[in-house]
């Protein structure tokens, strides 16, 4: 997989790349992932991205030519053969919220492009014309596209076969499933009078498995009632969610 991020800054970029699960993954040759500076693409001295808005207001708005260049030249292809190459993502507050089916979804394209916006927006034609996929990361205001550019690579990058080190691990992750992840411990078994569960050390391995699941289930419905609407859930998780609903009085 290929991925090109293109931002105003790239340097927020430098220390991301050098951590974690991206930083195997680019060792491992398992992706690619090129940081275009925006204003490469600019034709003008100053090297203006930004312009003042038609009809007034405030801030300023991205203009679109050095994101329609930029693009056009990364996927070497023309507009109309764009979508064809690469999903091109706009990370904006209007977009789909970003969740693990999703990542999943990118985690099986060839090249992804991601455009990170700045200012008080971009120009309309980038929205419309350029974009295959617009994307939110949350109902809340960010400075820009760069966080959101590195929370989807993150999330993208380790369902890529070949970068988790245990591949069952992903089956086990919060959202894998549509649940929340059971409670995790390790030594000591004891810390300040809080034990670990004794179930966890009985060595009973279907007794441990009943136990997570039914604790997984237990935090979904606490914390994340809405995740259950389209959980798939057996006919056994559906027997112990009775009994957590009926030990909770809910």
């Amino acid at each position: 997989m290929r991925i090109d991020v293109l931002t105003i800054f790239p340097e927020m970029f430098e220390s991301f790349l050098k951590c974690g699960m991206v930083r195997i993954a680019r060792e491992k040759n398992l992706i690619q992932i090129v940081i275009h500076d925006l204003r490469d693409y600019t034709h003008d001295k100053h090297r203006q991205v930004d312009d003042t808005p038609y009809g007034g207001g405030p801030g300023m708005i991205m203009k679109p030519e050095p994101f329609f260049e930029a693009v056009l030249s990364i996927a070497q292809c023309t507009l109309e053969d764009l979508p064809k190459i690469a999903r091109v993502i706009l990370f904006t507050p209007q977009g789909k919220i970003f969740n693990q089916h999703l990542a999943g979804e990118l985690a099986g394209e060839k090249q992804l492009i991601l455009l990170c916006g700045r200012y008080e927006g971009i120009d309309e034609r980038v929205h419309e014309h350029l974009a295959t996929d617009e994307i939110s990361i949350g109902d809340y205001v960010l400075g820009g596209g760069e966080l959101p550019a590195m929370v989807l690579i993150d999330a993208v990058t380790r369902l890529i076969p070949g970068v988790l080190g245990d591949e069952c691990s992903l089956a086990e992750e919060t959202f894998s499933r549509g649940l929340l992840e059971y409670p995790q411990y390790t030594r000591p078994r004891d810390y300040k009078g809080w034990s670990v569960p004794e179930v966890l050390l009985s060595g009973n391995h279907m007794e441990i498995a009943k136990w997570r699941r039914k604790k997984s289930l237990e935090r979904t419905l606490r914390r994340r009632p809405d995740l259950l609407k389209n959980a798939i859930l057996s006919e056994e998780d559906k027997k112990l969610l009775e009994e957590i609903k009926a030990q909770l009085e809910i």
